[in-house]
């Protein structure tokens, strides 16, 4: 059973008390992975995969059914700096080809047997521009976290997050440098395909924005707030709900890594039943993979966000588990040298 989000204080608390994955059914994972009709280590990181699935499912041989992904969408008052090659509008026309089933992400979540749901966040009303305030007030970003908490079926067995918000690119920048330091340059890249003068206005976009929050923010959430964008708060609030249900996730690439690391930045614990589905094109996104400690399933040069990378990645898992979960035992099949 999920509780209620009723506070960031709560959230905080959630994430540094959630459960650990189940040793039992990790051992008894690891015990059959040695008896399969297979020379040992033959599936490579395949068998690591299914291992580390059964021990957040409480499964020692799971299988996996009923995956969700969910997009959600949000506008960035930051745009009005001239930071992307697409004006805002984009957004709330993405939004309607996903509810009509014409985006990518809507074929990779259809070839995966992933049920799709898609929430638009306040479109009409956009953060603040960060460099000049606060993106979202404290009960706003709560706000569109518990959307993000809410949005999660308990039920399902996988999750993937994506995103659609022209300017967050922008945003998880300016996340990823104030989280990790460095210099804004470090962090920031083409995005949506800005020029080299774009990304050269886009990189003081994001220097400035971080100065001006530098000594007024106390955690990852506190960061999310000042520099996030409504539908990274919510892709945080989902990815946070699945931590406390047990339930394991992929993550995307660029921009849902950064709504992660703010996770990441309240409890060190909070990632630990997340993969990194794919490495994005993004410039930065192997850096900020490193400092989270993921290693991606796949690069395929993807840059498209959606949760396109994410749910690329559900038919990998898939295929572990159901590797591990259906082949038999060398006693089983009566097959010597088990």
């Amino acid at each position: 059973m999920l509780p209620d989000l009723t506070d960031l204080t709560t959230l905080r608390r959630l994430l540094s008390e959630a459960p650990a994955p189940d040793d039992a059914a990790r051992q008894g994972a690891s015990e059959r992975n040695g008896q399969l009709t297979k020379p040992p280590g033959a599936l490579g990181r395949l068998e690591d995969l299914a291992i580390w699935y059964a021990g957040w499912r409480g499964d020692a041989r799971p299988q996996i059914e009923s995956p969700q992904v969910i997009v959600f969408a949000g506008n960035h008052g930051v745009t009005a700096q001239g930071v992307s090659a697409f004006p805002a509008e984009v957004t709330v026309q993405m939004v309607a080809n996903f509810e009509q089933g014409g985006a990518a992400i809507n074929q990779l979540a259809r070839a995966a047997g992933a049920r799709m749901d898609v929430h638009a966040l306040d479109l009409d009303n956009p953060t603040a521009d960060f460099t000049q305030a606060p993106a979202m007030s404290e009960s706003e970003c709560l706000s569109a976290l518990r959307k993000g908490w809410e949005a999660v079926d308990p039920d399902c067995d996988l999750l993937v997050v994506g995103e659609m918000g022209i300017g967050n690119t922008t945003s998880a920048a300016a996340i990823c440098h104030a989280l990790f330091g460095g210099s804004a340059s470090d962090w920031t890249g083409r995005g949506t395909g800005v020029d080299d003068a774009g990304l050269t206005l886009k990189t003081d976009v994001v220097a400035r924005g971080v100065a001006l929050h530098a000594r007024n923010h106390a955690d990852g959430l506190d960061i999310l707030a000042r520099l996030g964008g409504r539908e990274l708060a919510a892709m945080a609030g989902a990815i946070a709900a699945a931590r406390v249900l047990r339930i394991p996730v992929l993550l995307d690439g660029f921009i849902c890594s950064a709504a992660a690391a703010c996770l990441n930045a309240v409890s060190p614990s909070a990632l630990d039943h997340a993969l990194a589905g794919h490495l994005s094109d993004e410039a930065a996104h192997a850096a900020l993979l490193q400092q989270l400690g993921k290693e991606p399933l796949l690069a395929l040069g993807m840059r498209l966000g959606e949760g396109s990378g994410g749910a690329l990645a559900i038919n990998i898992l898939k295929s572990a588990v159901a590797c591990h979960s259906g082949m038999a035992t060398f006693a089983e099949a009566g097959v010597a040298g088990g």
